[in-house]
């Protein structure tokens, strides 16, 4: 990226055109809020379309699911919401050995990655946002007045502001701040999840309940040995279907991230032999074709903005899995947006705030990410157990569940919406 030639005193254009990389849940969010402020937002996503399925994910406490209403798309949640994922953990026999409740992972609302995806999709395009998919940016070029943008495929544009929503390993985050080597940080572990077929002997019974389209079957099943766990879920939305879900302990590992060839090797290497229904799992991944596989792994960015640029979501501060990075990131974007349209004619200082108001929060919810591996797949014989027993005390199980909802707390400022022709966000 090179250097802007803004001249010290001189007057700043409003921000106007904002280009967001990245359309999984932080990138629409945020397009949604710019939209509805009067901003005019594009969104680049490398995918062709939007993901579909995905793990579920949770929002807790009353801070996130004010700012949900505030976007008008909690009803909609609520309607799409799964009911909980109970978690259990049973010996290689089959025999429980812990069971957490759905409220453990499941917070106050719990949905589909893939249905929040689309819901904040249309939400933002019926408030403006254009789309650009199968497409990531190569150059960003700060200037004076702008960031001068090229393409993989498409022709150049000039935006006035730059977002990088666009996850831990974020594009724009490598383009304007250095490689991903400067900010993300290797905890242990590697995950990795897919959708096989719901076989009977899988043991995912799925009792739809009428009238609430809700899954109330067994959640996840899982069993682990030291430095492993391997589990399966029924599809809450499809019967005959499930999930699976690997983590296991391991250095950082040298593999080429876009070969799913690659990530299925590694989890057979380090599955082979498990018993339980391991066997099984590792069978469907040779037709698995929405394999997900990464480290867990934790991104720090010194700081979240840089001139006319700005890291959203996981791309600034985020955790793989178990940081709540989720609901993190749509109070980011809830934030970002009302800062831009507070101060249309100074991104400077718009960023500086939005950073101020939730840096501590979102590292606070990062440290979740830090633990998640050793909760999920424990060292040792003597971690299993002592995971097992004290989870097991519903006192224990009790503290836990209020503390984490008690962290999400925040005061946050109120950002009316304005419309599209308000003096504040034109050009000057």
């Amino acid at each position: 990226m090179t250097a802007p030639s803004e001249q010290t005193g001189s007057p700043r254009p409003a921000a106007r055109t904002v280009l967001i990389s990245g359309a999984g849940v932080a990138g629409p969010a945020l397009a949604h809020r710019l939209g509805r402020h009067g901003l005019r937002p594009t969104v680049v996503e490398v995918a062709p379309a939007l993901r579909p399925g995905g793990q579920a994910i949770d929002f807790r406490g009353e801070t996130q699911l004010r700012i949900l209403r505030r976007m008008g798309i909690l009803d909609e949640l609520h309607r799409v919401r799964t009911g909980g994922s109970p978690m259990t953990f049973v010996d290689a026999g089959g025999r429980e050995l812990l069971h957490l409740p759905a409220e453990f992972a499941g917070g106050d609302i719990e949905v589909l990655r893939g249905d929040l995806s689309r819901i904040l999709y249309e939400a933002s395009l019926a408030a403006g946002a254009e789309y650009l998919f199968g497409d990531s940016l190569t150059s960003l070029t700060e200037t004076a007045t702008g960031v001068d943008v090229t393409f993989r495929h498409g022709p150049p544009r000039t935006f006035d502001l730059v977002i990088g929503a666009d996850g831990l390993h974020s594009n724009v985050r490598r383009l304007a701040f250095g490689p991903d080597a400067d900010h993300v940080t290797h905890l242990g572990h590697y995950a990795a999840t897919w959708s096989l077929p719901n076989h009977p002997d899988l043991g995912l019974g799925l009792d739809l309940r009428p009238g609430t389209g809700t899954g109330a079957g067994t959640g996840s099943i899982g069993h682990n040995t030291p430095g492993r766990l391997a589990s399966v879920a029924a599809d809450r939305t499809d019967p005959a279907r499930a999930r699976a879900f690997l983590v296991f302990a391991s250095p950082e590992l040298a593999y080429d991230r876009h070969d799913p060839e690659a990530h299925k090797r590694l989890l057979r290497g380090a599955f082979a032999g498990l018993p339980w229904k391991v066997d099984r799992l590792l069978d469907s991944l040779g037709t698995a074709d929405d394999l997900y596989f990464d480290s867990i792994s934790r991104a720090d960015a010194p700081a979240w903005s840089t001139g006319r640029i700005a890291l959203l979501g996981d791309a600034a501060c985020g955790a793989t899995i178990g940081g709540m990075g989720t609901g993190t990131a749509i109070l980011g974007a809830y934030v970002l947006a009302g800062e831009l349209s507070r101060s249309p004619g100074d991104h400077r200082a718009a960023f500086a705030r939005y950073e101020s108001l939730l840096r501590a929060y979102a590292q606070d919810r990062q440290k979740g990410g830090d633990r998640t591996g050793r909760f999920l797949a424990p060292s040792s014989k003597l971690g299993l157990r002592l995971r097992n027993t004290l989870l097991g005390r519903r006192r224990v199980l009790a503290w836990m569940l209020k503390a984490a909802k008690d962290g999400t707390a925040l005061a946050l400022p109120d950002y009316p919406d304005r419309p599209a022709n308000s003096p504040s966000t034109q050009m000057h």
